[in-house]
């Protein structure tokens, strides 16, 4: 009998500085992403204008960095992610899961020298972005396609913004976190997800609308007779963006006599700056000075059952395993 096959499978992640003396060349690494940084003639100004920009902004984001305790938990928990599904696999086939972040360590070249150092049948592409865009999943790929020549079958996962146990693990997070208050049904569901430049959206960037479907899947699923609101964080630079915004819509539901609510990081599969503080610390600080009386955010995914359950399936279907072996047996 042949030996099963093996099966690498490579998780896309935006990384983070996971040290004070990281987060400067973290900053300078994504801005000068075309991705990121990209207008008129901008090949010519994206590595000064990175610079400067990184500069200006390292002290104030280290601070926001020293706040959540030095530097991002991101590699920590994709690391998790990537044991966690590891596991989830070894009944159905020989998997080895690999990190390459886009903006920090490990990296996308250290993940390809990673995957040199094991033979390998198949290369299952994951990005980690639940929704795809041209900024996330669209950059991790060319940076990947840049430095890597595959001589076996590559698979690509493309998005899971609606698979059924990425669903479910929302659900169960924000059910968790409700079951803890006292009159659950009083309070508003505020769903944050990560900004884009409308600029992006305007090419025909599929992520608002994915966003979208998910928020409403969740919403579907858990059936709760609470309010729901989609909102958006995390703009950088004076361009626009997706609105509307995280610290505006909190403003309008404060206005509106709203004094309970629950931000749910639907974008997010793992903590890091974005929930830990433009959230719990940011948000919260923003909503209790408009006289909002409770303030909850909803625990990242990180590696919820549910979640890697959903990626080991998407895994499996990829290299044509029956239906994800009947999704792990449900």
């Amino acid at each position: 009998m042949s030996a099963p096959k093996k099966i690498a499978v490579v998780l896309f992640q935006l990384g983070g500085p996971d040290t004070q003396a990281a987060v400067e060349p973290f900053l300078y690494n994504l801005f000068r992403d075309p991705d990121i940084i990209n207008f008129r003639g901008s090949f010519l100004a994206r590595k000064p204008l990175a610079k400067l920009i990184s500069t200006t902004r390292a002290k104030s984001a280290r601070q926001r960095y020293a706040e959540i305790g030095g530097g991002s938990p991101i590699r920590r928990l994709t690391e998790q992610q990537a044991r966690a599904l590891e596991a989830a696999l070894a009944p159905h086939i020989a998997a080895r899961a690999i990190v390459a972040m886009r903006y920090w360590h490990p990296d996308t070249q250290e993940a390809t020298a990673a995957l040199a150092s094991a033979p390998f049948d198949e290369l299952v592409l994951l990005p980690l972005y639940p929704q795809y865009s041209f900024a996330t999943t669209g950059s991790s790929l060319k940076e990947w396609n840049r430095l890597y020549r595959p001589s076996v079958p590559v698979q690509l996962i493309r998005h899971f913004f609606d698979h059924p146990d990425y669903i479910a693990a929302i659900v169960e997070r924000v059910q968790s976190t409700l079951s803890r208050l006292a009159n659950p049904e009083g309070v508003h569901l505020v769903f944050s997800a990560h900004g884009l430049p409308m600029a992006l959206v305007e090419k025909g960037d599929p992520y608002p609308q994915q966003v979208e479907a998910t928020m409403q899947m969740v919403c579907e699923l858990g059936a709760w007779p609470n309010p729901s609101i989609l909102c958006f964080q995390c703009k950088v630079g004076p361009q626009k963006w997706l609105q509307p915004s995280l610290l505006g819509t909190i403003e309008k539901l404060a206005r509106e006599g709203v004094k309970r609510m629950l931000v749910i990081p639907v974008s997010f599969v793992t903590e890091h700056v974005e929930t830990l503080h433009e959230i719990d610390i940011e948000a919260r600080r923003h909503a209790e000075s408009l006289g909002v009386s409770e303030f909850h955010m909803m625990p990242a995914l990180n590696d919820s059952p549910l979640l890697i359950r959903a990626l080991a399936d998407l895994v499996l279907r990829s290299v044509g395993m029956r239906a994800g072996v009947a999704l792990l047996a449900s």
